[in-house]
């Protein structure tokens, strides 16, 4: 068996990994299957709103937390195994199913892949928490994105070559393989327990969300995801309607956003640890917006890729100084809970933006959507300013009091 409590490299490859196969998720969702629904001409708005429906288990955040925290005598890494044969089990079984014809069961299939991702996305993050501190959170998130966006980017590019040499049903077989092989190296990871009696979750949680900070960072955390939400279910459709690009180039370019988003992270990361979370958030998301805002000029494919680049980078370092964010105000005793919350109400955001992009496009076209995406940072920089953070110390003799 392998411990990582004083191996950072280790950290960072164990949660890279299990984040890994999180991407692989995004990319199937947000641009496998997206280009497979438009190949079997379903239309833009229900393609979005399918999407939209297979990420909701990501917004469920809230349920999934305490079911971990509750048992978490058991530990976070028996529900990383239980959630990871649950989305390769439903891969397996979608690659058999066609949603031209069947389309609720292909979509309920894929909805409950994400249930599986799910848990190991709570899981992950809340056994994080436990093994950090203020001073390496932001690179350990930084690997944790790095990880799910190579895959995204990875995915991005494969994916739609694969789906359209082979068909898209080998696609989500690849896909479990894959999963299924990620949760090999959890197996020989020894978990040390800190909490080994079941806890009154209810009761934590209330006490957490009266505290003024806590309740500014959930109310900041879906403002700012949305823009990436937008941005994830729209660029495909773009670069096949707007631009009319084959799946193969637009795998290749969507790859650009996973990739920088993955450079962005690992150096948000270090700057957030360096400088702290605000101002880090400030510099990336004041440059997104206006990078988003530009996109109305990107009428080539290689005006959208150097423009779609930026963006990831951006995006990456400000996801990542936010996740940073909400660990520094969770309880630990909390972990699965009160992060999921957060990072669940953020799924809101992103998710129910992504959702409303196809009626978006249609009512405004995509000049108008990339302004609308780039002005929903402005709510989320006016709650981020009224958000003050506490010293480490101090939230750790708060925490510890209750």
């Amino acid at each position: 068996m392998v411990t990582i409590e004083n191996k950072r490299g280790l950290k960072y490859f164990l949660f890279g990994s299990l984040y890994f196969s999180e991407g692989l998720m995004i990319a199937i969702t947000t641009v496998a299957t997206s280009l497979y629904l438009r190949e079997q001409a379903i239309s833009i708005p229900l393609t979005t709103l399918i999407i939209g429906i297979v990420n909701i288990p990501w917004m469920l955040k809230f349920v999934w937390g305490p079911v971990i925290d509750y048992f978490i005598r058991f530990g976070r890494k028996t529900f990383i195994i239980l959630g990871g044969m649950l989305s390769v089990s439903c891969m397996f079984l979608v690659s058999f199913v066609d949603p031209s014809v069947s389309l609720l069961p292909f979509t309920a299939l894929l909805f409950l892949s994400h249930v599986g991702i799910g848990f190991i996305d709570v899981s992950t993050d809340a056994w994080a928490i436990d093994v950090s501190t203020e001073k390496d959170r932001g690179k350990i998130n930084g690997s944790m994105f790095a990880g799910q966006y190579g895959a995204w980017a990875i995915g991005a590019a494969l994916f739609p070559f694969i789906g359209s040499q082979y068909e898209y049903q080998t696609v989500y077989l690849l896909n479990a393989l894959m999963i299924l092989l990620i949760l090999l190296f959890p197996f020989i990871v020894t978990e040390t327990s800190k909490y080994n009696l079941k806890q009154k979750i209810a009761s934590l949680v209330l006490t957490e969300f009266k505290k003024k900070t806590v309740l500014l960072v959930a109310v900041f955390s879906p403002l700012v995801f949305m823009n990436e939400g937008i941005m994830s279910f729209l660029m495909p459709i773009y670069m096949r309607d707007g631009l009319g690009l084959g799946d193969v180039q637009i795998g290749f370019i969507a790859m650009i956003l996973p990739v920088f988003l993955a450079v962005g992270s690992l150096v948000g990361g270090a700057v957030t640890d360096k400088i702290g979370r605000k101002s880090t958030l400030y510099v990336f998301i004041g440059l997104n917006i206006v990078c988003t805002a530009s996109l109305i000029v990107a009428d080539s494919w290689w005006k959208l890729s150097v423009i779609y680049g930026t963006i990831g980078f951006l995006m990456g370092g400000h996801s990542t100084a936010s996740c940073a964010l909400f660990m520094d105000v969770t309880n630990p005793r909390i972990g699965a809970t009160q992060y999921g919350i957060f990072t669940g109400i953020a799924n809101v955001g992103l998710n129910g933006g992504g959702m409303v992009t196809g009626s978006l496009v249609v009512a405004l076209g995509f000049a108008r959507t990339f302004l609308y995406a780039a002005w929903v940072f402005g709510p989320a920089l006016l709650v981020l300013y009224f958000i003050q953070i506490k010293k480490q110390k101090e939230m750790d003799k708060t925490q510890t009091s209750i």
